[in-house]
C-alpha cells in the first residue's frame, strides 16, 4: 500500500521555517571566518528567495554546493576540523532551504537546523552562544508548532500563547539539563579525542617569522586572566615567559629540540614571590606562559631548560594553573659550550651591515659586554620609533630594520637585538610572551589580551647569566609600562579626565568580570569540582556511584513533573478552559471555591455581584458565551482578562442557595 504523499508547505509555514533556519545559524556563523559567513549567509538567503517562488532546479544546487565546498576550502583549507566540520554543516544548512516544497521536507529542515546551535558549542561556551542557541530552539519549537497547525488544519493560536507554549516547553525540559550537567558523573579526560581545529588560531607560537604577529597584535580578544594571591608585580616585573626561540635561519627563529627534553637548571631566588592562578583561554595549542620565572610546573604541565612551560594536551578549553614565580638573582651563570655555539650561531650571507657594526662595536668596547648593552638601547632609544605599519622584509631584515626603516614592533626590535648582539659576540636568543595586562577593578584580577603579545630579548652576561633587555621598552616604554587601559583608568576614577574613553573602560571591564563569572561557574566546573559539589555540607568527596544515584532521583523527579505537567495540558488542551480553572483556584484559595453542582453565572454573582464590565460576573458571562453559546468574542482579549482578574474586597461567603 501506497503512502500518502505529505501536504504541501503553505507560506505562512515556510516562512516560520526558514525564520527558525537562520535563528539556528546565528550561534554558529560568527565563529566561522568572516569572508566564508558573508558567502553561507549570502547563499542562504538567494536559495531561500529563488525557492520561495519556484522549485531550484538540480543542476543549480549542485553547482552550489560545489561552490560552498571551494569556499570552505579557501578560507580553511583542507585540513579536517570541528570548525571544517562545522563550516560544512553551516552550508548544508543554507542550501537544503532550497528544497522546501512539503511538510516533510520542512521537518526535516529543522532537524538538521538543530545541530547547528548544538555544533557552536564545539568552538566556543561562552553566554552569547548559550543564549543564541536557546532562542534558536525556541524558533524550532515555534516552527513545529506551526507546522502541526499546518497539519492538522488548525488555526494557529495567538503569537503570545505561542511564545509562552514554547517558554514552557523549555522550562519543562531545564531541570533535567541542569541535573545532567550538575550530576551527570564526568570524565577527567575526555572519552574520545575531538579534533583540532583545521585552521589555525591566532597565539604564541614557537615561532617567530617577518609578518607573523601582524594578526596577533591586532586581536583584542582575551588570552588570559591572572589573580594574584598576595604581593602584585610591578609592571617592571610583568613579563610572561613563554617559548624562548634560539635557534635561527636568517628569517625565522624557532626553539631548540634539545632544550625542549632537558630539565630547568638552577636559578638563585630573589626574595620577592608571586603568588598567582592564570585562567587560559583556549588556543588548540601546547604553549604556556609565567611570570619571568616560574619556580616549578604545575599539574599537567612541563619546564623545560629554557624556563618555558607546556601543557601536556592541547588548550581546547578553558584551563586554570596555579603557579610561583620570582624574578632570579641569576640565572643560569655557567653557559654550557653547546648552549653557547647555539646562542652565538648566525648564518653566513645575511645582514652585513649589522654583522659589520656590531665587530666595530666590540672592537671600541674591548672585553666589556654591558657597554655594548648599553650602546644599543641609547642607539635604540634615540633614533627609532614604534609602529605596527611596516614593510615585510627581504633577506636582510636585520639589516633593513636597523638602517632603513628604524621603526616598527617588537618582533623587529628583539630579532635585529639579538642578531646585533650575536654579531658582537654576545650569547643571545629571543624570549615571546606577553607583557603588561590591565587591572580589572571589578573583580581585582589582570586581563592580558593577545594583543598584549610581546618579544623581547636575553643576552648572556658574565656573573649574572641570562638577563632580559626589552629593546622595545627603550623607544616606545608605554607599550610595557603606560599603556593605554593605565590611562583610561587612571581617568575614571571621577576626576575631571572621566570622559566617554574612560566609561567604554568601565564597560568592557564589567563585560569581562561577567565572562569570568561565567567561566568559573560553568566552564571550568570538570570532574574534580563536581566531586567536591556537596562538600558544604561535609561530604568531601562524591564517589561515581553517588553521582550517578543523585542524577538518577533528579532525573527521575524531573521526567515526573514533566509528565504531570504535560498530562494536565493534555487533560485541559482549552486554554479558555484553562484560565477560567485558574481563576476559580484564586478564589478558592480564600474560601471561596465554587460546588461542583452550582454553575458558573449563579457562582459568580452570589460571592461577587458586582456590575462592573471587569467584575466577575462579566467575566463569567463572557466565558459561558464563548463556551457553550458559540459566540466569536475576542478570545486574546478575554484570556488576558482572566489571566489578570483578582479577588476584590467586598465579595460575599454566603452559602449558595
Amino acid at each position: 500500500m501506497s503512502r500518502a504523499p505529505s501536504p504541501p508547505l503553505q507560506r505562512h509555514a515556510r516562512a516560520w521555517v526558514l525564520l527558525a533556519t537562520a535563528l539556528a545559524l546565528l550561534p554558529l556563523l560568527p565563529l566561522l571566518p568572516a569572508a566564508l559567513t558573508a558567502v553561507i549567509a549570502t547563499t542562504a538567503v538567494s536559495a531561500a528567495g529563488v525557492a520561495w517562488r519556484r522549485p531550484v532546479p538540480l543542476p543549480l544546487r549542485l553547482l552550489l554546493v560545489a561552490g560552498m565546498l571551494a569556499a570552505i576550502h579557501w578560507q580553511m583549507g583542507s585540513t579536517p576540523g570541528r570548525d571544517t566540520g562545522c563550516a560544512l554543516l553551516a552550508a548544508m544548512l543554507a542550501i537544503k532551504s532550497s528544497e522546501l516544497r512539503r511538510l516533510r521536507d520542512a521537518r526535516s529542515l529543522l532537524g538538521f537546523a538543530l545541530f547547528a546551535p548544538f555544533g557552536a558549542f564545539l568552538l566556543d561556551q561562552g553566554p552569547r552562544t548559550l543564549v543564541l542557541a536557546l532562542l534558536a530552539l525556541a524558533g524550532a519549537l515555534l516552527a513545529l508548532q506551526h507546522l502541526a497547525d499546518a497539519d492538522t488544519g488548525s488555526t494557529p493560536p495567538p503569537f503570545p500563547h505561542q511564545v509562552r507554549t514554547a517558554a514552557r516547553l523549555l522550562l519543562l525540559a531545564a531541570p533535567l539539563a541542569l541535573a545532567g550537567f550538575w550530576l551527570l558523573p564526568r570524565l577527567p579526560t575526555p572519552l574520545w579525542g575531538l579534533p583540532e581545529r583545521g585552521s589555525g588560531q591566532s597565539g604564541l607560537s614557537d615561532t617567530m617569522s617577518p609578518g607573523q604577529w601582524l594578526d596577533l597584535m591586532n586581536d583584542d580578544r582575551p588570552a588570559l586572566r591572572v589573580q594574584f594571591f598576595g604581593a602584585t608585580p610591578t609592571p617592571q616585573d610583568r613579563y610572561w615567559r613563554g617559548p624562548v626561540l634560539t635557534r635561527f635561519d636568517g628569517r625565522t627563529w624557532t626553539r631548540l629540540p634539545g632544550q625542549r627534553r632537558a630539565p630547568p637548571p638552577p636559578v638563585a631566588d630573589s626574595p620577592v614571590h608571586w603568588d598567582y592562578q592564570v585562567e587560559y583561554e583556549a588556543t588548540e595549542r601546547r604553549e604556556l606562559v609565567a611570570l619571568d620565572l616560574p619556580r616549578t610546573p604545575p599539574e599537567g604541565a612541563m619546564l623545560d631548560a629554557d624556563y618555558t612551560l607546556e601543557s601536556a594536551r592541547p588548550l581546547t578549553a578553558l584551563t586554570r594553573w596555579r603557579l610561583r614565580s620570582s624574578a632570579p638573582a641569576d640565572f643560569q651563570t655557567t653557559l654550557p659550550p653547546a648552549l653557547r655555539a647555539q646562542a652565538l650561531q648566525l648564518p653566513d650571507g645575511f645582514n652585513p651591515r649589522t654583522r659589520a657594526l656590531a665587530g666595530r662595536w666590540r672592537s671600541e668596547a674591548g672585553s666589556d659586554d654591558e657597554a655594548i648593552v648599553r650602546r644599543a638601547l641609547e642607539w635604540i632609544g634615540r633614533d627609532f620609533s614604534y609602529t605596527l605599519s611596516t614593510p615585510l622584509p627581504g633577506r636582510h631584515g636585520a639589516d633593513e630594520f636597523l638602517f632603513d626603516w628604524k621603526a616598527g614592533f617588537c618582533e623587529h626590535f628583539s630579532s635585529a637585538f639579538v642578531v646585533l648582539m650575536r654579531g658582537a659576540g654576545l650569547p643571545a636568543r629571543v624570549v615571546t610572551g606577553y607583557a603588561g595586562g590591565s587591572r580589572n577593578r571589578y573583580g581585582d584580577y589582570w586581563l592580558l589580551r593577545r594583543s598584549d603579545a610581546h618579544a623581547w630579548a636575553e643576552v648572556w652576561l658574565p656573573q649574572r647569566g641570562w638577563t632580559r633587555i626589552d629593546p622595545t621598552a627603550a623607544v616606545a616604554p608605554e607599550r610595557i609600562l603606560d599603556t593605554v587601559e593605565d590611562r583610561l583608568s587612571a581617568a575614571g576614577d571621577g576626576g575631571d579626565g572621566f570622559d566617554i574613553g574612560a566609561r567604554w573602560l568601565q564597560a568592557l571591564q564589567m563585560g569581562d568580570w561577567l565572562r569570568r563569572h561565567w567561566n568559573t561557574m560553568v566552564l571550568s566546573f570538570d570532574a574534580r569540582r563536581q566531586q567536591r559539589l556537596l562538600s558544604a555540607l561535609g561530604i568531601e568527596r562524591l564517589q561515581p556511584a553517588q553521582l550517578i544515584g543523585l542524577f538518577a532521583a533528579a532525573a527521575l523527579l524531573a521526567i515526573a513533573a514533566m509528565a504531570w505537567t504535560l498530562a494536565r495540558g493534555e487533560r485541559e488542551r482549552d486554554p479558555l478552559l484553562r484560565a477560567w480553572r485558574r481563576l476559580e483556584r484564586r478564589y478558592a484559595r480564600i474560601g471561596l471555591a465554587r460546588p461542583p453542582h452550582e454553575p458558573v453565572p449563579a457562582w459568580a454573582a452570589r460571592i461577587a455581584p458586582s456590575p462592573a464590565p471587569d467584575g466577575l460576573v462579566a467575566l463569567s458571562r463572557r466565558f459561558s458565551d464563548a463556551r457553550y453559546a458559540r459566540s466569536s468574542p475576542d478570545l486574546a482579549s478575554l484570556l488576558r482578562d482572566l489571566h489578570r482578574h483578582r479577588p476584590q474586597p467586598g465579595v460575599r461567603t454566603g452559602a449558595p442557595t
